[in-house]
């Protein structure tokens, strides 16, 4: 047996617990489960915090992850006081029973804030993975931008999923040797998730026609912004005959009147309830075009080949738009029908998008990220073998 086995077995185990609360989080973090599950080295505790209920456990059940911890916050009309005093609570006695190595969080939820918050006054340490994405406007994406921040503040191990992430870490005096990049575990997430043989009913009724799938819901969009993008997307598909969409309507009721107001009665247009991960990832595959105020998404239709126009003023994805697959749309009527539009009728323009290429990783980002915290642990056990 090799010397570095024997020391690794010697090794005591290393507990790793990840804290994770909506469907977008967990569609990122369910592969880095599975992955930090298959080391012999680390003890993997999952507490999912239930910002979202039923869009979450749609995502675990489809990764077949199985929480050690459900902190259950979810409440009817909760905003963001109840989200973040609720989790700040319960993560109190969950970390003090667990005593984890290192959390790990993601992204820029109120869950990741506030569970990076509870492992700060307790002085664990905290592995960030989605680190480093910014638009340095803090009230677009709100709450997000404060949230990522904020969370980068108390954090240790910085997975940035880019090269810019990682630089506007340093930007802010982040020290180098805590960053590293490892590429997005979304793109993890799609290598498992898409299927060639996959069928729908949606796809029954859209074959033959260009497909357009469709997400909106983001909070600061919510009122004249949401209007403005039904009404664009609406004249669009009245003009074009040849193109259907598909539309997987947010629970928030807001974005429902909005969309009822709107878009009721177009019988080009299905609004659809929430869709799992899975029937999520195939339909954009085989969608023609996106339009989306998401962020996951953006990572996610490049790696299809899929153009994006984002209905969004500002983005914390710059690489998209530097590599041409995602276009920002902004939020205005007209904005949007004109950009919607010239993307059905140029195919010149539409080419450029499809083609470009993907700038979010390969799908071994949780891989990367597991090898990191493996060579850490290393690290320190051999610091205290030498002490």
């Amino acid at each position: 047996m090799k010397r570095e086995e024997i020391v690794r077995q010697s090794m005591p185990l290393r507990k790793i617990m990840l804290v994770f609360g909506t469907r977008p989080e967990a569609i990122k973090m369910c592969p880095l489960v599975k992955e930090l599950k298959a080391r012999k080295m680390f003890q993997t505790v999952v507490c999912v915090t239930g910002q979202h209920r039923e869009m979450l456990e749609q995502v675990l059940e489809a990764f077949h992850v199985v929480p050690d911890y459900n902190l259950s916050v979810m409440k009817k009309q909760q905003d963001l006081f109840d989200i973040t005093v609720g989790i700040l609570g319960k993560m109190k006695e969950v970390l003090q029973k667990e005593s984890p190595d290192v959390v790990l969080v993601h992204g820029d939820t109120s869950t990741a804030f506030a569970a990076a918050l509870a492992c700060f006054y307790l002085q664990i340490p905290v592995g960030h993975v989605e680190a480093g994405l910014r638009t340095y406007d803090m009230h677009s994406p709100y709450p997000e931008e404060f949230n990522r921040q904020a969370v980068s503040i108390v954090t240790q191990y910085h997975f940035a999923p880019t090269m810019q992430a990682r630089d506007n870490l340093l930007k802010e005096g982040k020290e180098p040797s805590k960053i590293w990049v490892t590429g997005n575990t979304v793109i993890d997430s799609l290598r498992t998730t898409v299927r060639k043989d996959y069928v729908h009913p949606e796809l029954e009724w859209a074959k033959g026609s260009k497909l357009i799938f469709i997400t909106a819901h983001r909070r600061e969009n919510l009122g004249q912004p949401m209007y403005h993008m039904f009404r664009a997307i609406r004249r669009v598909l009245e003009e074009h005959p040849q193109v259907k969409a598909l539309y997987p309507i947010h629970m928030n009721p807001a974005v429902r009147e909005a969309a009822k107001k709107e878009l009721e009665d177009c019988d080009r247009m299905h609004i659809i309830e929430p869709i799992n991960v899975i029937e999520c990832h195939n339909l954009m595959a085989r969608a023609y075009l996106i339009l989306t105020d998401s962020g996951g998404i953006q990572e996610e239709a490049p790696s299809l080949g899929k153009p994006v126009l984002v209905m969004r003023n500002t983005t914390e994805r710059p690489e998209g738009i530097q590599a041409g697959t995602l276009k920002l749309a902004g939020t205005e009527e007209h904005t949007i029908y004109q950009n919607f539009k010239e993307l059905l009728e140029n195919k010149q323009a539409y080419d450029a998008m499809a083609k470009a290429n993907n700038p979010y990783g390969d799908g071994h980002a949780s891989k990367r990220i597991a090898d990191i915290l493996e060579q850490s642990a290393q690290k320190e056990f051999d610091g205290r073998s030498l002490s």
